[in-house]
This record gives structure tokens, C-alpha cells and sequence, in this order.
């Protein structure tokens, strides 16, 4: 435990660091254990102390939150960073809040995921050739890391992205700032990117030296509440990148029982 009763061990450890075990479950560790950023610590650590209400029988995470999904995935979906009452508390990427109820049902709408909730890390979810990462690993204040922190956890996508190369063919990016940050952590890891930077766009797809990368508004809720982002929107994009990844994909959801139908 840290100094704080928490995970981890205490210490400032970040990405810097030598790379240690080998693969994408090392890298997951080291992430888990990383406290380069002190005002992303002491958030992440206050809201697991204090928990919302709702949430008053969970032990938080309160962690910085690994990728999920295969080691040999053909598509990464990139997202923004972790809630504070979601990966925050369960320790999954886009798990426990609504933006990832949005997800996690497109993807499983499309034929990518076994199920189509994300509650707990140990709900037995899969994900189909796909993987979720973030440019931010910890949950950041009102949402909204600093372009320091994001500069700072790069290279964790760098590393990620390096370990993916071989069988990644594709990327969704959700949202500006994710487009922001994902385009140089693509290049570190040894992709070419055009020059201008393309600039974001929902349904902008561009061409790196064999992956397709392409742009979708963020599942947040003030997208989709507002319609900015539908759900069809959502599972258009999915199942043209994974057309382009090369992924089954397009398999409807079973149609609504007799008990559930309005």
C-alpha cells in the first residue's frame, strides 16, 4: 500500500522508468503503479477516500487505469482519461459510468464484445480483437487533465501502441483532445503522420503507413445526451474501422424479447 491506504506503492515512478517486464501485461502493472503526476494523485486518492454516495460499499481503484483488451488486437480505441466514479472505482477502462454504457453497447451491437454492460473488472467481458486505452491514465478534476499531464503519460501510449504494432491495423480516437494527444504518441511509436496534423473531425479517417486512424465525437454524456453523438453515429464509425482492421463485425443485437419491448 501507499502512504495513503491505498494501491500502490509510494514513491514517483512514471513512464520514464526502465520498462521491466516484458509484454502488455507488464506494461499494465507499471502503469497501475505510476504517481508522475502529484495533482492526479491526490485526486484520484481523495475521491477513493471520500467515494460518492452511491458507491459507499465499493473499495476504489484508485489507480492509475491499464488498457483492456487482447494483446493482439487489430483495433484500439482511444478515449480521454478515466472518471473519477468509473475506472476510478472499478479499475477497467470506460467501467461504471454511463459514457462506457454507450461504448460497451455499440461495441457489442457491432459483434466486438461479449456482452453489452461494463459494471467490474470481474463481470467476465471480452472484447473481439479490440483494445481501450486512454492518453490519460488517471481520472483528472472536472474531467480535464492539463497538457502537461497529457504530455507526461505519453509515453505509456507510446509503449502500448509499440507493443500493438504488430497486429494493430486500426483506431478510433474519441474527441479532440484524444485526437490531440494520440497523433505525436502514433508518430513516437514509428508511425508516419502527415504533416499538417490532420485536424479532428467525426468520421475523419486518415491513412498512417498501415493503420487507418479514424475520428468519433467522445461518448460523453454531454454528446450523447444532446444527440451531438447518437448511438447509430457510434456503431457506423466501429464497423467501418473494423472493416478496416479486418475484425468480424456488423453482427446486430438480438432482437428485444416479448418482456422488453415498450
Amino acid at each position: 500500500m501507499d502512504a495513503t491506504g491505498l494501491h500502490g506503492p509510494a514513491g514517483s515512478r512514471g513512464p520514464a522508468d526502465p520498462p521491466g517486464p516484458a509484454g502488455l501485461a507488464g506494461l499494465d502493472r507499471r502503469i497501475a503503479d505510476c504517481r508522475a503526476c502529484p495533482r492526479l494523485v491526490a485526486w484520484r486518492e481523495e475521491v477513493a477516500r471520500t467515494r460518492r454516495a452511491a458507491f459507499a460499499d465499493w473499495t476504489y481503484w484508485g489507480r492509475p487505469v491499464p488498457g483492456f483488451g487482447p494483446a493482439d488486437a487489430r483495433l484500439l480505441i482511444v478515449g480521454l482519461a478515466p472518471a473519477a466514479h468509473g475506472g476510478n472505482r472499478t479499475g477497467r477502462m470506460f467501467t461504471g459510468d454511463r459514457s462506457g454504457d454507450v461504448l460497451y453497447q455499440a461495441l457489442h451491437d457491432v459483434g466486438l464484445a461479449s456482452q453489452p454492460a461494463s459494471v467490474a473488472a470481474d463481470d467476465g467481458l471480452e472484447l473481439y480483437g479490440v483494445r481501450v486505452t486512454a492518453p490519460v491514465h488517471c481520472a483528472p478534476p472536472a474531467n480535464k487533465p492539463t497538457p502537461g499531464e497529457r504530455d507526461t503519460c505519453r509515453p505509456w501510449l507510446v509503449q502500448e501502441l509499440r507493443l500493438l504494432r504488430p497486429t494493430l491495423r486500426a483506431a478510433v480516437v474519441l474527441g479532440a483532445f484524444g485526437w490531440q494527444a494520440a497523433l505525436p504518441a502514433f508518430a513516437a511509436a514509428g508511425w508516419t503522420v502527415p504533416r499538417p496534423r490532420p485536424a479532428f473531425a467525426h468520421g475523419a479517417r486518415v491513412r498512417l503507413d498501415g493503420l487507418d486512424l479514424f475520428g468519433c465525437f467522445h461518448v460523453s454524456q454531454r454528446n450523447t445526451f444532446t444527440g451531438r453523438l447518437t448511438p447509430a453515429m457510434l456503431r457506423e464509425v466501429l464497423r467501418t474501422a473494423a472493416g478496416a482492421a479486418g475484425l468480424p463485425h456488423g453482427t446486430p443485437a438480438p432482437p428485444p424479447g416479448p418482456t422488453d419491448r415498450p
